[in-house]
């Protein structure tokens, strides 16, 4: 054989009916598959997209204030219908924030414990217990809320506003029925508790064997440990944990519906009553809604969807920065 044909038969596809050939079938129907399910996606964001500004573009139209900083909602005038979504867009940016900054830290101490600290046999419970946490609806947490722990409640916020009423967010009067945004904003955290821990847990038990073994052998403690290993590994698990509860923070609707006073106000105070978020708004008003009314909701139903979609991209962002920079 010469050189010449000897490339030439390196150079040769298998045959059809070769093992080789099938994979190489298999992965083009699976990479197609693939790429359609991202493709389907997209479309079916952006036909959600549409359907809301579609249903919600007669009420933008016929509106006389402004949308997008206004805070009175009087969308139910055919003649002369004014509404904003700026005190709602407010109140659903606090409470999720609150209930970030509060559920966060705790769901990545519990996270740790389980994998780090516990006992086997106790940390299989508590990963249950977790998870079981995640699967309670949102209308007993809002039960939960309204008829415990808010009562349970006012005095640590009377407390609050004797001790540190200096600081804006905790000036007063405090509200009797301790209803308020702070309230809710524990609730939410309670409620998204149980998805940060999950995604925390899941990237901890991830990190490699050898760095938590080369931390340890290099004398570090097991705290050591743990920041100088475990956390950097982890953080864009984390932050991507952080994320998805926050989503739902941002999108629940039963749980804050039945805590919060229905208010149409921008008030940074959290011992006080008032505020509201977007979709307990749209809960409430939606089943006496008519004509431009509906339209309305709908547009404040747009206006979360295009908050949520931002955070959520924030978010992906942060990772892949995060990622890289490791």
């Amino acid at each position: 054989m010469t050189t010449t044909d000897a490339d030439t038969s390196a150079a040769a596809p298998p045959p059809k009916g070769t093992p080789q050939g099938k994979r190489r079938v298999g992965d083009v129907v699976f990479a197609n598959t693939a790429r359609g399910s991202g493709l389907l996606i997209l479309l079916i964001l952006a036909g959600v997209a549409a359907f809301l500004l579609f249903q919600s573009w007669d009420s933008l139209q016929a509106n006389t204030a402004n949308f997008f900083t206004t805070t009175e909602w009087n969308a139910s005038t055919r003649t002369d219908p004014a509404f904003g979504v700026a005190a709602l867009a407010f109140g659903t940016v606090l409470a999720a924030a609150i209930a970030l900054l509060l559920a966060t830290p705790v769901a990545i101490g519990i996270a740790l414990f389980i994998v780090y600290y516990a006992p086997r046999r106790l940390a299989a419970i508590l990963g249950y217990i977790v998870d079981l946490l995640a699967a309670i609806p949102s209308v007993v947490y809002g039960l939960w809320g309204v008829g415990y722990l808010v009562f349970q409640l006012e005095p640590a916020y009377r407390l609050l506003e004797q001790y540190l009423g200096w600081i804006p967010l905790f000036q007063g009067p405090v509200s009797t029925t301790g209803r308020t945004m702070l309230s809710a904003g524990i609730v939410l955290a309670v409620m998204i508790l149980p998805i940060i821990t999950a995604m925390s847990r899941d990237v901890f038990h991830q990190v490699p064997q050898a760095h938590r073994e080369a931390a340890l052998a290099l004398g570090s403690t097991r705290w050591e440990m743990i920041r100088m290993a475990v956390l950097p590994y982890g953080r864009p698990g984390i932050i991507g944990g952080a994320m998805l509860g926050l989503g739902r923070a941002l999108g629940e609707t039963m749980a804050v519906a039945m805590i919060l006073s229905p208010a149409l106000v921008i008030s940074p105070f959290l011992l006080q009553s008032g505020n509201q978020t977007i979709a307990a708004h749209i809960a409430l008003q939606y089943p006496e809604a008519t004509g431009y009314g509906v339209s309305a909701l709908i547009a404040a139903g747009l206006v979360l969807f295009a908050i949520t979609l931002v955070v959520n991209m924030g978010a992906r962002f942060i990772v892949a920065r995060r990622k890289e920079f490791s």
